[in-house]
């Protein structure tokens, strides 16, 4: 089954704040509908993120949520993976690594992102690995006590 991207809208973000993770995974990520705000009033951190939020769909039916930022001037990273969750309904079945591959193609495409930066929970063995797998190298860098990872594209 293929996933999907779509842009959060008037018609889908309500089925996408109903989206949830385990009760063990609830620290590791924030909560959609806190994205879908964040991503309305921006991010400041070293100049503005523009900031995009997605529902992860497959065939119509939403199974996660993602968000990614672009800022072109930052110095260390210009694209920016903030969130990924994936429905604990439908987790284990590659949503969380097809997504990840989708926005890293997207990144790609983008001849002025040189390097993409994503964090996580120390605690969250998870995203660690599979960050890792798909090229993410830790800088030592904590950021609101998450751990600093980045993909260098160029």
């Amino acid at each position: 089954m293929a996933l999907e991207l779509h842009p959060v809208t008037q018609e889908n973000w309500n089925s996408l704040i109903k989206l949830k993770v385990r009760a063990d995974q609830k620290s590791f990520v924030a909560p959609n509908l806190y994205s879908i705000a964040e991503a309305q009033f921006g991010f400041e951190e070293e100049g503005h993120w523009d900031l995009s939020p997605f529902g992860l769909y497959v065939e119509d039916e939403p199974v996660g949520f993602a968000m990614t930022g672009l800022n072109y001037d930052h110095s260390h990273f210009q694209g920016l993976i903030l969130r990924l969750m994936v429905d604990e309904k439908y987790q284990g079945k590659g949503y969380g690594r097809m997504a990840m591959q989708i926005m890293l193609e997207r990144f790609r495409a983008d001849e002025r992102i040189r390097f993409v930066g994503i964090s996580y929970e120390p605690e969250n063995h998870v995203a660690r690995k599979l960050y890792a797998s798909l090229g993410f190298i830790e800088t030592g860098e904590m950021v609101e006590n998450e751990v600093v990872a980045v993909l260098q594209l160029r």
